[in-house]
């Protein structure tokens, strides 16, 4: 790389340690460059907004954001965890099994681990402490759960990397329920294990009168991912087209139907979707400027001969990149890690006959665990701040769920199958040969 390459990466990390807003100090380090390489600064804005406002694709991100809001706001996470609770909530620690339940739920309208971990997470933490779950524990596994809803589609994480290594996203979507549903399992059974332990208490099974009428009340917000999903699959409607349609049907349930939502609630959700969307707005053009000096400074042939030099087969080359990413996940932030590494190294994964939608699945599970992983784990601090419980008392929780999410994670990087084989029966061809 060239000095003015260096001093711009340099700046970027040491602005953004000093704690200035990842995407701020992306631009902001991106115009030292410009103005060092004598080249026009309005290269800035020309990219940030033929990126922003040129992708249909990148539109479904603020329609899924709006779309969350209003089911926090409109009190629809209480209807599915209410419909949690009755499928799960009678066994052994069945409050701690509702929390992963309703998250796969949600997991089909949100495509958000904060959403999750803000809006049924804060709500989850409640009840289990209430019941006579400690605290650390009942926060520390509203975290993990949250990390099923990005994975499990739709997904926001999956709507970038697809708009950023040009990969099918219905496929990506297809993808991510098999291991979105297994990593569901494994924390179920972790759960499982520790309330054999630590003797969790059990929920009283409700009447039979109180059960079908808390199931018939949730009927239409259950009838949500069923409409989202069976519309991307079939083709009727596009990702972003279907993240309209989420929160199009959110917004009737919640203002019509069940009455949830006031006009003082609607603005809120309008003004947080704002904030949220800015957030993301920020950081995709700072992502967008940064991608363009990275191809001018022809970084993604760089590496690519490096790694033909270093001669690394396929199934090292991942291990790597798994573990690359397990270490950056616990500092970086997330958009950061895929709008900026995952352009670079496509190159050299489709290089390698690694599967896109394979490696992308993959990825984003593994920045998901990212999220949760100590120091700087961001849903950990999300939950600690709604709920008010210390970071210290979560974390020591969390170590069990950890070793099991790393260790499945493992399993779906060297069993491409698990990933695969939903989007071949859909009739994706795969590229590449990887473990196949």
């Amino acid at each position: 790389m060239s000095i003015s390459a260096w001093t711009m990466f340099v700046l970027f990390f040491l602005w953004s340690f000093l704690g200035m807003p990842i995407g701020h100090a992306m631009l902001a380090s991106g115009i030292v460059y410009l103005v060092l390489t004598h080249q026009d600064v309005a290269l800035v804005a020309t990219q940030s907004l033929n990126g922003l406002y040129g992708s249909f694709v990148l539109l479904s991100v603020p329609l899924f954001i709006l779309a969350a809001e209003i089911m926090n706001e409109g009190k629809l996470t209480e209807k599915m965890y209410g419909v949690a609770n009755l499928l799960v909530g009678r066994y052994k620690g069945g409050l701690a099994h509702v929390n992963i339940v309703a998250s796969v739920i949600f997991s089909g309208m949100s495509g958000s681990a904060l959403a999750d971990a803000a809006g049924p997470g804060k709500l989850e933490v409640d009840a289990m402490v209430k019941a006579g779950y400690a605290p650390g524990f009942a926060a520390a596994l509203s975290s993990t759960s949250a990390i099923i809803g990005p994975i499990i589609p739709p997904s926001i994480p999956m709507v970038l990397y697809g708009a950023v290594s040009d990969t099918s996203i219905g496929y990506l979507f297809m993808g991510g329920v098999i291991p979105g549903l297994m990593l569901a399992a494994a924390q179920s059974g972790v759960v499982t294990v520790l309330a054999r332990y630590k003797d969790f208490p059990v929920e009283p099974v409700p009447k039979f009168r109180e059960a079908v009428t808390s199931v018939v009340h949730a009927i239409p917000v259950l009838c949500l991912p069923a409409i989202l999903l069976g519309g991307i699959y079939s083709g009727a409607v596009t990702p972003t087209e279907a993240a309209a349609v989420a929160a199009f049907c959110a917004l009737v349930l919640a203002f019509f139907w069940y009455r949830t939502l006031s006009l003082a609630g609607f603005y809120r959700v309008l003004v947080n979707s704002s904030k949220a969307t800015s957030i993301v707005a920020i950081t995709i053009a700072g992502a967008l400027v940064m991608n363009w000096i990275v191809a001018a400074e022809q970084l993604p042939e760089v590496l690519g001969h490096w790694m033909v030099e270093l001669n690394l087969a396929p199934a090292l080359f991942m291990f790597v990149v798994t573990i690359l990413f397990l270490v950056l996940g616990a500092f970086l932030d997330t958009l950061l890690m895929l709008l900026i590494i995952i352009p670079i190294l496509m190159p050299t994964v489709l290089t390698l006959g690694i599967d896109p939608v394979h490696f992308g699945v993959v990825s984003v599970v593994n920045l998901m665990i990212g999220l949760v992983t100590p120091p700087m784990g961001e849903l950990v601090f999300l939950i600690a701040g709604v709920s008010g419980i210390k970071v210290v008392d979560i974390t020591k929780e969390l170590w069990p769920f950890l070793i099991v999410l790393i260790t499945l994670l493992f399993v779906l990087v060297y069993v491409p199958q698990l990933t695969l084989w939903l989007p071949e029966t859909m009739g994706y061809q795969v590229q590449g040969d990887f473990m196949r």
